[in-house]
């Protein structure tokens, strides 16, 4: 299989976003996490925004096809100022990867994802629940560490991570 890229997404990508996003939420719900993307999360209305912004970014295969997607924000997320059990090493610049979805046709997005943002910006975080056992592996596979727990908006508690990537 050839090598993935990633692009910003485009209003046009919509379509495909929305289908990536109900592919992830049904990969955790057969993976026992039946809490994360619920319909309340409203995942799908963020999309719109994510990309107004220039925040939503696609991973594309070989073949022109949209087989992941995520959000990739850059500055203080106001749920990363209050940590529990732990700490963030650091007050540097960050940015944030959020609402990553995979079709499953392909391994490798998280992977993809990361190269990207580690292009952009040397520290990168992202958080999940702790029934995410899927991401959890996959950001401890990629070298994120386990900063302790945050709790976004709605109070809830989500494992957090980081990761510096170092620029010698």
């Amino acid at each position: 299989m050839g090598k993935l890229t990633v692009r910003k997404s485009k209003k046009e990508d919509l379509p495909e976003l929305y289908r990536l996003i109900a592919a992830g939420r049904k990969f955790m719900r057969d993976h026992g996490n039946d809490v994360q993307w619920t319909k309340s999360d409203a995942i799908e209305e963020q999309l719109p925004g994510d990309i107004e912004k220039g925040n939503s970014y696609v991973v594309v295969d070989e073949n022109g096809d949209l087989c992941g997607t995520f959000a990739f924000i850059i500055g203080e997320d106001p749920t990363y100022a209050v940590i529990e059990g732990g700490a963030w090493p650091d007050n540097e610049p960050y940015g944030t990867i959020h609402r990553i979805a995979s079709d499953g046709t392909r391994h490798g997005i998280l992977r993809a994802a990361v190269e990207y943002c580690e292009q952009l910006i040397d520290n990168v975080r992202l958080d999940t629940y702790e029934t995410n056992l899927t991401m959890q592996k996959c950001a401890k596979d990629r070298g994120f560490t386990y900063a302790g727990i945050i709790h976004v908006g709605d109070g809830t508690p989500r494992y957090a991570y980081y990761k510096k990537v170092r620029k010698d």
